[in-house]
């Protein structure tokens, strides 16, 4: 083993029983032995209680968007999210190899120094849709408030009471770490489920059977698009910290079963709830267009009164569980770029980005909001190529990842894989191609994206939302990584 370089010392395991009480003190280091006694089924509560949401009952009026039937619909649900999270729980098994967060673990596909570009991509993207779901806690608040009559006009003081504890939530469970946040989720789960159970119960009269059964099958492009588009909504993306979970896990764990668990815990929910969502925006035209517009206060709307508080409560939680995993995840992302910065240090300043960025939308910009998510999907192309190459490794590899040499770049992984950079390069370029910016007059500096898609009939063709250069990216950095890498692979686990 090659010596590791001064400037690029090995951090050693953690302490042991340090983190269970308290702020988590292990940053990107290596978990110690005595500290991996996770078990795969643990990997089911924080993937169910960040996914048990309402709010994914509104994908069901965005894939009837797209132009399918409700059979068509429920199919892309059943298989779209369960396959997302399938492949977050491929990626999940590196944290047991590893015992090291996700984008650590990608050095070993990436190099060392080669990492920190998919790195960017994925701390942009989550400290982005964190913020995101910060916004939409915060403006839900709002609405439900409205509908109960506490407050009228724009709700300023409301919307500043919200930002506050929606910010110091979700900065306080990121910045104390692992084991809160499982404790935290393990909870929410319970309170989050209960009350979607009875809003499902009580919102069932809403349907019309009639119109659930009428409506016309779309086309396979039609299909594909809201296929695509909910695997990005859902597992995809959670795929650049689906380790982060797993690396407490133990060594001799069986990997089927955190791939099971990692599957299970994030897809039951949300399947079943957009399924549902597609019986209440195919039964009401009017609630599917509102969802679109404001999803939490549309779904509200079909309440009675009472149940208004809990409903918010529940809403407001589950989108405030999502950012935690997402902020406590960033902050990892941020040290494994290469800031020396204490891993509290690190979440608490991507909630501090959360906060101002919460604050500007809610408060200030008046056309940030659909600029800001065009921004985030064009990263998903990128990220969807790194995901392929990642997955590919992981089922590559036959035995544990050199520890060591995830923090040496001049060790067994390198400084640079340009197979893998190229691979990632390729598939972007021609990923962005086709796909269309969905927010074109909002954010019309982002519509040079799909300038392939004149090869499947143009902007205007029926394939043009279908969301193919994510697929592409997806399916072709996979292939490509596992053609071009595995004698890689072989060669540094001494198989070749």
């Amino acid at each position: 083993m090659t010596a590791t370089p001064p400037s690029f010392p090995v951090p050693p395991p953690a302490a042991e029983n340090s983190r269970r009480v308290g702020i988590e003190k292990t940053g990107i280091e290596i978990i110690a032995e005595g500290e991996r006694t996770a078990k795969p089924r643990d990997l089911f509560w924080p993937w169910f209680a960040a996914n048990v949401s309402v709010f994914g009952m509104s994908y069901g009026a965005f894939v009837l968007g797209f132009g399918v039937s409700v059979a068509q619909g429920a199919l892309v649900a059943l298989v779209g999210v369960t396959l997302s999270f399938l492949l977050c729980g491929i990626i999940a098994v590196a944290g047991k190899r590893g015992s090291a967060p996700t984008m650590v673990l990608s050095r070993a596909a990436f190099g060392f120094h080669g990492q920190k570009v998919p790195g960017i991509v994925s701390w942009l993207t989550s400290i982005g849709w964190e913020t995101f779901l910060a916004i939409a806690a915060t403006l839900a608040t709002a609405t439900v408030f409205k509908q109960l009559g506490w407050v009228s006009g724009d709700a300023t003081g409301v919307k500043i009471a919200a930002t506050a504890a929606v910010a110091a939530l979700i900065v306080a469970a990121s910045v104390a770490g692992y084991h809160t946040i499982m404790r935290m989720q393990s909870l929410l789960t319970w309170l989050t489920g209960t009350v979607t159970i009875l809003y499902v119960l009580l919102t069932i009269p809403s349907i019309d059977w009639g119109k659930v059964s009428a409506l016309p099958s779309g086309s396979w492009q039609q299909v594909t698009g809201a296929l695509v588009m909910v695997m990005t909504g859902f597992g995809l993306g959670w795929i650049n910290i689906a380790a982060d979970w797993s690396r407490y896990q133990k060594r001799d764990a069986s990997t089927g079963a955190i791939v099971f668990w990692n599957t299970f815990g994030g897809a039951v929910a949300p399947v079943l709830l957009v399924i549902f969502g597609l019986f209440l925006a195919a039964s009401d035209e009017k609630l599917s267009k509102a969802i679109g517009e404001d999803p939490i206060g549309a779904l509200a709307a079909v309440l009675p009164v009472w149940v208004l508080v809990p409903f918010w409560l529940t809403a407001v939680l589950a989108l405030v569980s999502g950012a935690v995993l997402g902020i406590y995840s960033s902050g990892l992302t941020l040290l494994s770029l290469g800031i020396r910065i204490p891993r509290a240090a690190a979440a608490g300043i991507d909630g501090l980005i959360l906060t101002a960025g919460t604050i500007w939308v809610v408060f200030f910009a008046t056309s940030f909001l659909e600029p800001f998510q065009s921004f985030l999907i064009t990263l998903g192309v990128p990220l969807a190529s790194w995901a392929g190459i990642m997955i590919a490794d992981v089922v590559s590899r036959k035995r544990d990842y050199d520890e060591q040499a995830l923090f040496d770049p001049r060790g067994l992984y390198g400084a640079w894989d340009w197979t893998s950079l190229g691979i990632m390069a390729v598939a972007s370029g021609i990923g962005w191609g086709y796909v269309v910016n969905v927010f074109a007059e909002a954010a019309s500096w982002n519509n040079w994206q799909g300038y392939l898609l004149w090869t499947v009939g143009g902007k205007d063709s029926a394939w043009a939302y279908a969301n193919l250069g994510v697929l592409f990216a997806l399916v072709f950095s996979f292939l490509a990584a596992l053609v071009l890498r595995g004698g890689k692979v072989k060669r540094q686990e001494g198989r070749a």
